[in-house]
C-alpha cells in the first residue's frame, strides 16, 4: 500500500493566498483608480500585483512535488500530463471566448473565432506545467537547476539577438512579439497593447522556471530531516535571489509583462521568503480560522479562478443602466458612494473575492475537489 504524501499547511495557505490576491487584482472595483501596488507595472518596474501570477506558477510547482512523488509508468505519466495540459489550455481559450456572443445594434451575434485570444493566463500555466513536468520526470534536482539557469540566460540572449536592434526590450520590438505576430496573428493576441501579448509563447520559457523553483522548494520541505534548517536555508536562498535580481535588473530590467529573467529571480526569491515565513509560523500547528480561509481557495484553485473571471463577465452583461453593467453599477453607486477613491475600488474587489470564496466554501463543505 502506498503511503499517502504528507500535507503541509504552509503550502496550502500559500496556494490559497495566491488565488485570493489574484482575484482582488483582476477585479478592481470600477469608478476610481486602484492603489498603485494593485495595478501591474506598465512595463519596466515592479508592483505587488506583478508578484501574483508568478506565485501561482510557483504553487503549481509545489503541487508537483507531491503529485509526482508516486512512481508511475512513462505511458501513464505522459497521458496524464498531456491530458491535463490540453484541458487547462482549452479552458483558458474558452474563457477568453466567453460569453461567445455580443450585442450589435441591439441584437446578439456570435463572437468570431477569428478574433479570439489564443494565449492567456491558463494557457501559460498549461504550457509551463507541461515543460516543468517533463523536466521533473527525467532530470535530477541538480540538472533542474542547470536547466533553469540555461532557460533564463537563453531567454535573455534570444531577446537581445532577435529583437529590434534599436530597442530589443520594447513592447512591439521584442522577439516574443515578433514570434506571436508571425505564428498566432494580431487578431488572436491581447487587445490592449497593440500587438503585444503579456502571456505570449516565448515568455513561457522563463515562466517555467517559476514552476521548477516551486517544485524544488516543496521537495526541500518534504524531504527535510531538519525542518528549522531547511526553512532558514530557503529564506537565505530567497534573499540571495532577490539581491541577484536587483543586480541583474541593471542590465536586464525587471518587467512582468516581458517576464524578464531578473523578474523570475525576484519573484522566486520573494516566494521562497514568504513560504519560509509561512512554514515557520504554521507547521506543527492546528489550522485556525485564518488558515482555513485560505485553504478553501487552495482546494479548488482552478474552479474558483475560472468562476471569478466568468462571473464578473456575466455581471458586466447585466445592464442595469445605460452603459452600466451590474458590476460597474455596484462599484460606482455602492462602494464609491460609501468610500470614494482607491479604497472603494479595493473594497469592491474584496467583496467580489468573498463571493468567490463562498463558492469554494460550499464545495469544501460538500467534499468536492475538482482535479483534471
Amino acid at each position: 500500500m502506498t503511503k499517502p504524501a504528507a500535507r503541509f499547511l504552509s503550502l496550502d495557505v500559500f496556494r490559497g493566498l495566491t488565488v485570493c490576491l489574484m482575484i482582488v487584482v483582476n477585479t478592481a472595483g470600477p469608478g476610481a483608480k486602484a492603489y498603485t501596488q494593485l495595478v501591474h507595472a506598465p512595463w519596466f518596474g515592479f508592483t505587488a500585483a506583478d508578484a501574483v501570477f508568478p506565485s501561482f506558477l510557483f504553487a503549481v510547482g509545489c503541487s508537483m512535488a507531491f503529485a509526482f512523488s508516486r512512481p508511475i509508468p512513462t505511458g501513464e505519466f505522459l497521458a496524464k500530463v498531456l491530458r491535463r495540459t490540453a484541458l487547462i489550455f482549452l479552458l483558458g481559450f474558452l474563457m477568453y471566448w466567453f460569453p461567445f456572443v455580443h450585442k450589435v445594434d441591439g441584437h446578439w451575434v456570435a463572437n468570431p473565432f477569428s478574433d479570439t485570444r489564443v494565449m492567456g493566463v491558463l494557457q501559460r500555466i498549461a504550457l509551463c506545467y507541461m515543460l516543468a513536468a517533463f523536466a521533473v520526470r527525467w532530470l535530477s534536482p541538480r540538472l533542474i537547476v542547470v536547466l533553469s539557469i540555461a532557460l533564463l540566460l537563453g531567454y535573455w540572449a534570444i531577446l537581445l539577438a532577435f529583437g529590434d536592434p534599436a530597442d530589443p526590450l520594447s513592447k512591439l520590438g521584442n522577439a516574443g512579439t515578433h514570434l506571436d505576430l508571425w505564428l498566432i496573428g494580431q487578431n488572436h493576441l491581447y487587445r490592449k497593447d497593440g500587438g503585444f501579448d503579456p502571456e505570449g509563447l516565448l515568455g513561457t520559457l522563463p515562466a517555467t522556471v517559476n514552476v521548477l523553483a516551486g517544485y524544488l522548494a516543496a521537495r526541500v520541505l518534504k524531504d527535510a530531516t531538519d525542518a528549522r534548517r531547511a526553512v532558514l536555508r530557503m529564506a537565505l536562498a530567497g534573499v540571495v535571489l532577490i539581491a541577484g535580481a536587483l543586480a541583474w535588473g541593471l542590465a536586464f530590467p525587471i518587467a512582468k509583462k516581458l517576464w524578464t529573467s531578473s523578474f523570475v529571480l525576484l519573484t522566486v526569491g520573494l516566494d521562497l521568503v514568504v513560504l519560509a515565513a509561512l512554514t515557520a509560523l504554521l507547521e506543527g500547528k492546528a489550522p485556525n480560522p485564518a488558515t482555513r480561509f485560505f485553504q478553501v481557495f487552495g482546494l479548488n484553485p482552478l474552479v474558483i479562478y475560472l468562476f471569478s473571471e466568468l462571473f464578473v463577465t456575466v455581471l458586466g452583461m447585466i445592464e442595469v443602466a445605460p452603459g452600466e453593467g451590474l458590476y460597474k453599477w455596484v462599484g460606482v453607486h455602492v462602494f464609491q458612494a460609501l468610500t470614494p477613491g482607491a479604497l472603494g475600488s479595493l473594497l469592491c474587489a474584496v467583496a467580489y473575492m468573498l463571493v468567490c470564496w463562498l463558492l469554494g466554501y460550499v464545495m469544501d463543505r460538500r467534499g468536492i475537489v475538482v482535479k483534471l
